[in-house]
């Protein structure tokens, strides 16, 4: 029976729902922002993994439903872009100008890193699109010649870490517009970012849903310029 389960295509699919739904109920019962609900999701399955015995490549039979979901669920953001279309008229050219100033930064700052610790051109390559959403990650990493993989790694680690920090930095630099505070935390951690912009405020997430698509073309030109 065991053995059966085991090898079922939808058993790495039932793990993640099951594994996020419970990281999500430890996340609201603890209200830290460390116990963030991707981050518990993650340490969560490799530790059902490990003591089960699992591989991971059973597990990714049906793990990789997951991945046919990002594009429709990044798709979904464009709900609170429509809702504040107002802002986005008002606001259109700063956004636009802080989209492309973040994502300038953030390339930049990763090529000179990866150059400063004489990383190779395919490690380059993937880490250079950490601060956008994983389908456009994965396909830059790919058109530069990088690892998809680790562009996933780093954009989940980016994503993590800026949906932990960014309520802190808004506050410590008294940040009080909502429009800057979305352009920000979408510029710098994408998708992951956006779901706690959401949460502060509706201003900022669909600000923050417009930067992960401005962003995303930025970075896919920008990332091209670095790479020659």
């Amino acid at each position: 029976m065991l053995d059966t389960l085991i090898q079922h295509q939808f058993l790495g699919f039932l793990i993640c729902v099951i594994a996020y739904k419970i990281s999500q109920y430890v996340s609201d019962k603890l209200k830290m922002a460390v116990a963030n609900p991707l981050l518990l999701t993650i340490i969560t399955i490799i530790v059902f993994l490990k003591i089960t015995g699992i591989s991971t490549e059973q597990f990714q039979v049906g793990g990789s439903f997951v991945n046919m979901l990002l594009a429709p669920a990044t798709a979904i953001l464009a709900l609170s872009i429509y809702r504040q279309r107002k802002v986005l008229k008002q606001y259109f050219l700063p956004v636009v100008i802080g989209c492309i100033a973040g994502s300038i930064t953030s390339v930049g700052s990763v090529f000179l890193l990866c150059k400063l610790f004489h990383l190779d051109q395919k490690i380059t390559s993937s880490l250079l699109p950490k601060s956008v959403t994983t389908p456009i990650a994965m396909k830059i990493a790919e058109s530069l010649g990088g690892i998809s993989s680790v562009a996933v790694a780093a954009v989940v680690v980016t994503g993590i870490i800026g949906a932990i920090i960014a309520p802190v930095l808004i506050r410590v630099f008294r940040v009080k517009n909502p429009v800057a505070a979305g352009v920000a935390i979408g510029t710098c951690s994408h998708a992951m970012g956006t779901t706690k912009a959401i949460e502060i405020g509706e201003i900022e997430g669909a600000m923050s849903s417009v930067a992960i698509g401005v962003s995303g073309l930025v970075t896919v030109l920008v990332s091209m310029v670095f790479t020659f």
